[in-house]
């Protein structure tokens, strides 16, 4: 009795031991890969990393079972990106995907050899990150959302919406060269239009309020937000404080509209951040990122909100709203 006992003890002992080691090295051969972001999303998911996430799932990648996820948000500090990026290096991740250009800069400071995707990149060789879209050269690749392009656009849309428009403002962060740029890129435009900019400097929430008292210290007839990880993770208070103010907003991704920005123009950002998962999945397979181009944008939007029109009290012209892609009521 007492030797069938002991084999049996010895058996189960032997299958508890072989389950957990099956674990270790199921767990040990998951790949790891780090979220990297100045924004973060209070109040809800955000939505950019919602397509992502559910992209990989697509692909076959499913948190807790054969992927490990690192997250570093910054809550909207700049400041925090180093220390982000050094704790995702001691966490040994085998791939960062970093949301803008002030991340995408950090990870490759401080993560030279690690393979990094961008995901909302501005100006990828203005900042040094790739040496060219067709053959980045090193150990970033990924998108872009070409924006410097844009930005002529967007005041021209705007004029059209706002057809008497004479002065507006342009809400950047200044500590993002590429935002900087982007803002930079709207003087030639604006004086075909006969429209004066203002430059309104924010370093994240705490410099939103003064910003729209300049608004209307400086009688601003609309402003214009250069999408940043700031401007982003504040999308709902900016929106908020213009429709306050009474100030029509043109904005550069449909995620602003739908927290009350007046209208919007630019890429999906939606499609970049699938586009973006599809990337991982190829490194992670043994893709080398030197041998990834950077995609642009396939798909830009025009959005427009006809809530937020009526409550700033504007009219947008028939002939905008029937190029919308989409109209919010």
């Amino acid at each position: 009795m007492a030797t069938k006992l002991a084999s049996a003890l010895f058996g189960v002992a032997l299958a508890v031991g072989l389950f957990a080691l099956f674990a270790t090295a199921s767990a040990q051969s998951s790949p790891t890969i780090g979220l990297l972001s100045i924004g973060t999303d209070p109040v809800k998911p955000n939505p950019v990393w919602v397509e992502f996430l559910a992209q990989l799932r697509e692909l076959g990648y499913v948190e807790g079972r054969n992927l490990t996820i690192e997250r570093a948000f910054a809550g909207g500090r700049a400041d925090r990106l180093g220390d982000l990026v050094s704790d995702l290096a001691t966490r040994r991740v085998d791939l960062v995907v970093a949301t803008g250009d002030v991340e995408n800069i950090a990870a490759k400071r401080r993560l030279p050899s690690t393979p990094i995707v961008m995901m909302l990149v501005q100006d990828p060789i203005g900042t040094g990150l790739v040496a060219s879209l067709a053959r980045p050269g090193g150990n970033v690749t990924g998108l872009t959302t070409q924006a410097p392009e844009l930005y002529s656009k967007r005041l021209e849309l705007l004029r059209e919406a706002l057809p008497g428009i004479t002065r507006a403002g342009v809400l950047v962060n200044p500590t993002n060269a590429s935002s900087v740029a982007g803002a930079n890129g709207m003087d030639g435009a604006a004086r075909i239009l006969g429209l004066q900019l203002r430059r309104l400097e924010i370093r994240g929430a705490e410099g939103l309020a003064d910003a729209f008292t300049t608004t209307t210290r400086e009688r601003l007839q609309a402003l214009v937000v250069v999408t940043d990880g700031v401007t982003f993770n504040q999308r709902a208070r900016i929106a908020d404080l213009a429709i306050q103010k009474h100030l029509p907003l043109m904005c550069e991704v449909r995620e602003f509209v739908a927290t009350g920005c007046l209208l919007a123009y630019g890429p999906v950002y939606a499609d970049l951040a699938r586009r973006a998962a599809g990337y991982v999945d190829r490194i992670l397979r043994g893709a080398k990122t030197t041998d990834l181009p950077v995609e642009q944008p396939k798909s830009f939007e025009l959005v427009i909100n006809q809530k937020t029109a009526k409550a700033v009290g504007v009219t947008i012209p028939r002939s905008l709203l029937l190029r919308a892609d989409q109209v919010i009521e």
